[in-house]
């Protein structure tokens, strides 16, 4: 079982149970008590663990874990994606990123960057990269969404349209066959709008499970992104749209 696989059944089993003791984990898994430990760790540095004499309590939200349960879903598919758009990204550049799991490890991904001006509506991405060789960290002011740590609304609107970037990468929680880009909130999409018209070059990050997500917000349609960076081949209608109207559609594992 890998480490992502484990955390996710852990956070199960805290969800079942409200609590979890580190030598049944370790039996359970078959693993030493000190991995368990370090798991424990990193659910406690997520907001999703306390940990107790022996182990964890479950501390979180319903709508955190379901945030978390996103995270770690198709995690291997979105750190390639996360490592394909960094390779476009250039040292000393401007780039803007929204919230979302995939857009999360893009910014892991560049941790090893030098010189760049980030600016995020994103709480996650600032943890990720405020240690890094970063020239500036720029966030939205503005009301915090508790289960994701996205900032929204008008304020974060405002801010977006005072900067202008080189990149946008932007994630979304839905993609239609026919070149729609979609979610489910008019306050995150308004900020991603903001993104996507105050930058040169934008770029979408999405792993082919949101083609199985109906949302109904639009954010944009295929035309007005440059790359969409995936984790295989989207549908034929997708590239066909793509095609028609110039966008560049890669794949993790290579070019379609």
């Amino acid at each position: 079982m890998s480490g992502n696989d484990r955390l996710q059944a852990i956070i199960d089993l805290l969800r079942a149970e409200n609590s979890v003791e580190t030598e049944d984990l370790a039996r359970r898994f078959e693993v030493t008590p000190q991995t368990i430990r370090r798991d424990l760790a990193a659910l406690v540095e997520r907001g999703l663990a306390v940990r107790t004499h022996g182990g964890a309590r479950r501390m979180a939200s319903t709508s955190t874990i379901a945030y978390e349960d996103r995270r770690l879903k198709r995690a291997r598919e979105k750190e390639a994606i996360g490592r394909v758009v960094a390779d476009m990204i250039p040292d000393g550049c401007s780039i803007m990123l929204n919230i979302g799991s995939t857009t999360e490890q893009v910014a892991q991904a560049l941790s090893d960057h030098q010189g760049l001006v980030v600016i995020t509506n994103n709480i996650n991405v600032v943890h990720i990269l405020r240690m890094s060789r970063i020239a500036s960290l720029k966030i939205a002011g503005g009301s915090v969404r508790p289960s994701d740590g996205a900032i929204i609304g008008g304020d974060a609107v405002a801010f977006m349209d005072k900067h202008k970037a080189d990149f946008a990468v932007i994630g979304c929680s839905s993609l239609d066959p026919d070149g729609a880009i979609l979610d489910f909130d008019d306050r995150e999409v308004s900020v991603a709008r903001a993104i996507l018209r105050n930058a040169r070059k934008k770029i979408l990050v999405a792993d082919r499970s949101k083609f199985d997500v109906d949302a109904s917000v639009r954010i944009c349609s295929l035309d007005e992104l440059d790359i969409v960076v995936t984790d295989g081949p989207p549908p034929e209608s997708f590239l066909q749209a793509a095609q028609a109207c110039g966008t560049e559609v890669i794949c993790a594992t290579g070019p379609t």
